[in-house]
């Protein structure tokens, strides 16, 4: 069962990178193929602050409207599905700020409003992923680093640093080892 759940998790990170890849590259079924999968959910998301089903849908799409027209310079801090989601969440409450109803967690808890992504855990999943990458190897860390925060490739990395391509992914590897084992079960979702 845990080999199954690494497996499900380092196959939807390839995934999610390979997919952000062929986006920045320009290409259009990839993209085509991240709105299908994720416009309808973040619809539902949506829906659950606003109550509004055409609200819902035109902030969806301003999300992956966002996403294609900022490609180039696009980058992801957590998982693509993470990010999306917190982006949906961002724009409810600006949303909200706007028609000047301010939702407390208690009136939230109270309306029985259910959110996949609170803003307390968000933030203490910041704090987590950031406290797992400061635990890394120096050179673990500095490779995680160049990848994730900076975008470059595996080729672009191994250059720069002056290693083979293969030491680059097996130092990616061994950082989302950690990083998970360190995060734990409780944030598999992002996996």
């Amino acid at each position: 069962m845990h080999s199954i759940l690494i497996y499900k998790t380092v196959a939807n990170i390839a995934n999610d990178i390979l997919l952000l890849r062929q986006i920045r590259e320009g290409n259009e079924e990839a993209f085509k193929s991240l709105f299908e999968t994720y416009f309808t959910p973040l619809c539902r998301f949506i829906y659950l602050y606003l109550d509004d089903k055409a609200v819902a849908e035109e902030l969806a799409m301003d999300i992956f409207i966002y996403l294609w027209e900022n490609r180039d310079t696009f980058h992801i801090q957590l998982s693509l599905k993470a990010y999306l989601f917190q982006a949906a969440r961002n724009k409810c409450l600006n949303e909200l700020r706007k028609k000047k109803e301010m939702v407390s967690i208690d009136d939230a808890e109270l309306s029985g409003l259910n959110t996949d992504v609170s803003s307390l855990e968000t933030e203490e999943l910041y704090r987590l992923i950031h406290e797992a990458i400061l635990a890394l190897p120096e050179k673990c860390r500095h490779i995680f680093v160049l990848s994730r925060q900076e975008s470059l490739t595996n080729q672009e990395i191994a250059q720069k640093l002056n290693l083979s391509v293969k030491t680059v992914e097996g130092q990616i590897t061994i950082a989302l080892k950690k990083i998970r084992k360190f995060l734990g079960d409780q944030y598999s979702y992002l996996w």
